[in-house]
């Protein structure tokens, strides 16, 4: 039996390790997780066999967890996963969050088991807790990775606040520098503490005021994680960006703006260390990589 599960990366327009409430947006960086499922009738424990780079402990804890909820024993199934992906990882990008969809849908897709976008991105949060990967688990970022369009949701209850219209911007340039951080349950005390401040980004972007609840969740994680971006974003304002802000706990900076700023804002990052992707918003319900679902 065979399945093809799809997801992509995101960007964040709060971050949820503030309030536990939190909202991303889908953008098209695909990812693809192929799976072959054999019954073998085994009574001892259910093998995942990862091929060369898939050969992670979260995509073997994905695959596991797909068994475990959609075969009626896992002990009887092996499962070989392979898996590509454009999402830069540690980088604030939601690369867990995607892989992880993206595996558990092709292992439900192969036993062809009922499996909608929410339940999967459920799946994927708590795979994300539990192999230390998320302090809250990310469950706008994976229903975001899942199903696309915008996500805002209450983390902690794992339940959906909102599906809001996203920007209107067409460019999404993201600027990725080569540093890396911690996972977030190191940092989630700091986070906490300006709880009441992540209040307004949580306001904004209920209101579906994208370009402020970035500016205010940006100015709260440049501050806790020590970014230095703010005369970069006042560049790229200049330069025709009507939003940008730090995606996850960063590094990674994504910058929103009309299709023909693109290239100035393109030009700007690349004048910095690390490297720059060009890419669009991914809408509710559209596969990754430009087909639709």
């Amino acid at each position: 039996m065979r399945g093809v599960g799809h997801a992509s990366g995101a960007i964040t327009f709060v971050n949820a390790l503030p309030t536990g409430v939190g909202c991303a947006a889908a953008v098209d960086l695909p990812v693809e997780a192929r799976v072959e499922v054999e019954r073998t009738g085994a009574v001892d424990r259910p093998f995942v066999a990862l091929d060369g780079p898939s050969d992670t402990p979260l995509v073997r804890a994905a695959a596991l967890r797909a068994l475990e909820r959609f075969t009626p024993d896992p002990r009887g199934y092996r499962v070989r996963v392979a898996v590509r992906s454009a999402v830069p990882v540690r980088k604030g990008l939601k690369s867990s969050s995607a892989v992880s969809c993206a595996v558990l849908e092709a292992v439900a897709r192969a036993v062809e088991a009922p499996a909608d976008p929410e339940e999967l991105a459920r799946l994927a949060a708590d795979v994300g807790v539990e192999r230390g990967l998320s302090a809250t688990g990310g469950f706008d970022d994976c229903l975001a990775a899942a199903r696309g369009g915008v996500a805002l949701a209450d983390n902690p209850a794992r339940t959906v606040l909102g599906r809001p219209p996203p920007p209107t911007e067409e460019a999404v340039v993201l600027w990725v520098p080569e540093s890396v951080h911690d996972p977030s349950p190191a940092w989630l005390g700091r986070f906490r503490a300006a709880a009441g401040e992540g209040d307004g980004a949580v306001a904004a972007a209920r209101a579906g005021r994208w370009a402020e609840a970035m500016r205010r969740n940006t100015e709260l994680v440049e501050r806790t994680m020590g970014y230095p971006y703010a005369s970069i974003r006042s560049e790229l304002h200049d330069r025709g960006a009507t939003m940008s802000g730090v995606t996850g706990m960063g590094p990674a900076l994504a910058v929103l703006g009309p299709e023909d700023c693109r290239r100035a804002l393109v030009d700007r990052l690349t004048a910095e260390p690390g490297s720059v992707l060009s890419t669009t918003l991914r809408p509710d319900g559209a596969v990754p990589g430009g087909r639709t679902g």
